[in-house]
Parts: structure tokens; sequence; C-alpha cells
């Protein structure tokens, strides 16, 4: 997890964690909660892939759930990923079964994320 944050890319009023990892999806969420509990200003989405279904989670520091909410971003990755799914503002998941599109999805979720933070 402490690998992640120290390759997140800084965004000026967060820090973006946009990640592909080998986990179960059980374990993206407490890896999620660790980052953004490490920090005051993270922006958290991590995906696996698991028997060819899409796990994704999103994670927000609470300082910024004003602007960015873990629901909403991880609506927006689910979507494009042939699923759905949302949560609470600091903590969302969601699953999706096009695995193909996932690449896409995570580096559309810079601009998602700086949209939000204007």
């Amino acid at each position: 997890g402490a690998k992640l944050l120290d390759n997140a890319k800084d965004l000026g009023a967060a820090k973006l964690v946009v990640a592909q990892i080998d986990a179960e999806a059980g374990a993206l969420r407490d890896i999620v909660t660790d980052l953004t509990g490490k920090a005051d200003n993270a922006v958290v989405l991590l995906a696996a892939v698991n028997d060819g279904k899409v796990s994704l989670c999103a994670g927000v520091s609470k300082p910024l759930t004003a602007k960015v909410k873990a629901g909403d971003l991880v609506k927006f990755a689910a979507e494009q990923v042939g699923g759905k799914g949302g949560g609470r503002p600091d903590l969302a998941q969601a699953g999706g079964t096009d695995a193909a599109k996932l690449p896409e999805v995570l580096n559309g979720v810079v601009d998602w994320v700086n949209s939000k933070l204007v």
C-alpha cells in the first residue's frame, strides 16, 4: 500500500492513486482504507481482475469528500466496464464484466478527478 502512495499523481489539491493490482475483491477495500487513512488528500481507485470479472474500490480522504465522492468515482469507472456500484462518499465498491476496457478507464480517472477538484 505505501508503495502505491509513493507513486501517487500529484494533482495539487489531491494525491491520486489509480492502479490495477493483483488482489481479491475483499483485499482491495482494506488497501484503499489504509491508503486514504495515511493521507489527508488522497483519492484512490484500485482495480483487480479475478476470473474475468473486474472489482473496483474507490476511497477518498474525508477532507476531500466535499469535492470528490468515492461513490461517484466508482460509478464512473464501473459503468465503463459493464458494471455498477456505489457506496459512501469516502469508500465505495463496484464490479464489472469487461476487463478489456479497464486500462482505458484507469487512464480516464485523472481527468475525471481533476474536473471535480476545480
